[in-house]
């Protein structure tokens, strides 16, 4: 069981930091192209991907910004926030077995909406940065904590 902490906005203070971490697997790849649509062969089709810069499959970019949402919604501020907007900009490639870690940095608060922005850096196991952005957010108006859901199994057909 896990708890997941919220940290309200007036706890919040510039430089407060945060990671997340989750390793690539096929099951995600495979999962992120259903519920995404997006079955580019890029991604799927280690024959096609050799024919690539990459030379093998790599993951959908959007999969490691999922990671900076999961992070965002889970660790820093935590349960409760909102997301707003997101910029991004994917620096490398991050394929099969990479382990990311999210790095979040709060680097402004906006007083008149209750609005946060945060620095949002993607690093793979070599600490090389695969995604550069900043988010902002909506942060959860009182600490709290609540209890994790499991997820139910899933097989990959």
């Amino acid at each position: 069981m896990k708890i997941l902490k919220s940290i309200p906005y007036d706890e919040l203070e510039i430089g407060r930091t945060a990671t997340f971490s989750k390793t690539l697997t096929e099951e995600d790849l495979v999962l992120f192209a259903r519920t995404s649509g997006d079955v580019n062969p890029v991604h799927l089709d280690e024959e096609f991907a050799k024919g690539t810069p990459f030379k093998t499959r790599i993951a959908h970019g959007m999969w490691s910004a999922g990671l900076i949402s999961a992070a965002l919604a889970t660790v820093l501020p935590g349960p409760g926030t909102i997301y707003l907007g997101q910029n991004l900009s994917f620096r490398r490639p991050v394929l099969l077995g990479d382990a990311l870690t999210v790095k979040l940095t709060v680097s402004g608060k906006q007083d008149e909406k209750k609005w946060v922005t945060i620095d949002t850096e993607v690093f793979n196991q070599d600490d090389k940065l695969v995604v550069k952005g900043d988010a902002t957010v909506m942060a959860p108006a009182k600490s709290g904590e609540v209890t994790a859901p499991d997820l139910p199994k899933v097989t990959v057909g």
